[in-house]
């Protein structure tokens, strides 16, 4: 259970959060296909050693924001400063592995260690992305408002894996498939992110904090691709690829929190 939940008021929002544990403070990111309840298993298993903040970011859970223009690095730090922590070890998937990578580059006194598994490099287009009629239908089935379509769409993509079967991780799959739903049906405002500039694919040979990179190789090409090349372009940069789809943390629990407390000894 969280040592404490709060709602921290920034700009325009009310950011849900909890915190569990006692140690070096560790901030968690959840995928957009998700929310902070992706991070159950790391929390149970680093809590003895670890604080872990997890929280909600605009447009998902328990979060709430008005139609504003925000920065997701600015709610991080924002959340730091309200917790009393000075740095942290930040930690992200998918979508929450680009805002914890933009973040460190805009932060690097507020991060401690960075991880990214599975997710995108501001500025860099991948030439293994997925042919665009894919995100055409899922564009379509959106502006039809059809959630059921689209929800079953991400969970066959992003927790199968592409052309991987809906029975491989059933477990993880219907995780993934009620985070989803539940996000489109609630119809939350998101506001209006505003991007790091200049964006991170230039800047990445500068970064000098200690850097883990996962890759699920069952993953989007696209996205498989992302993580070679930051992995590449960071000096010192650490790689690790599991035989895992998107959802990296929800297949391989025990090697994702081992390879975690790995990083964070780094630092």
């Amino acid at each position: 259970m969280p040592t404490e939940t709060g709602v921290l008021d920034t700009n325009g929002a009310q950011i849900y959060y909890e915190v569990t544990g006692r140690g070096p403070a560790v901030v968690l990111i959840h995928a957009g296909v998700a929310n902070l309840r992706m991070w159950d298993a790391q929390v149970a298993a680093l809590a003895s050693t670890h604080r872990l903040i997890t929280y909600d970011t605009r447009g998902y859970g328990r979060t709430e924001t008005d139609a504003v223009e925000f920065s997701n690095r600015a709610d991080i730090a924002a959340l730091l400063d309200h917790l009393g922590e000075r740095a942290a070890h930040v930690v992200g998937l998918s979508r929450g592995g680009q805002i914890a990578l933009d973040c460190t580059l805009e932060f690097p006194d507020r991060v401690r260690s960075l991880t990214v598994a599975a997710g995108g490099v501001g500025g860099y287009d991948s030439p293994q992305e997925a042919p665009a009629n894919l995100w055409e239908a899922a564009d379509a089935m959106y502006e039809a408002r059809d959630w059921d379509g689209l929800a079953a769409f991400e969970t066959a993509y992003w927790a199968d894996g592409p052309g991987q079967s809906p029975d491989r991780v059933p477990a993880v799959r219907a995780m993934v498939h009620d985070w989803v739903l539940g996000t489109y049906r609630a119809e939350k405002e998101e506001g209006s992110p505003q991007p790091l500039d200049p964006p991170a694919d230039g800047r990445l040979a500068g970064l000098r904090i200690p850097l883990l990179v996962m890759l699920g190789t069952l993953d989007d090409p696209g996205t498989i691709d992302s993580m070679r090349h930051l992995a590449a372009s960071v000096p010192g940069a650490r790689l690790e690829e599991l035989e895992t789809a998107h959802m990296i943390n929800l297949e391989q629990p025990d090697r994702f929190n081992a390879l975690l407390l790995e990083q964070f000894s780094r630092a």
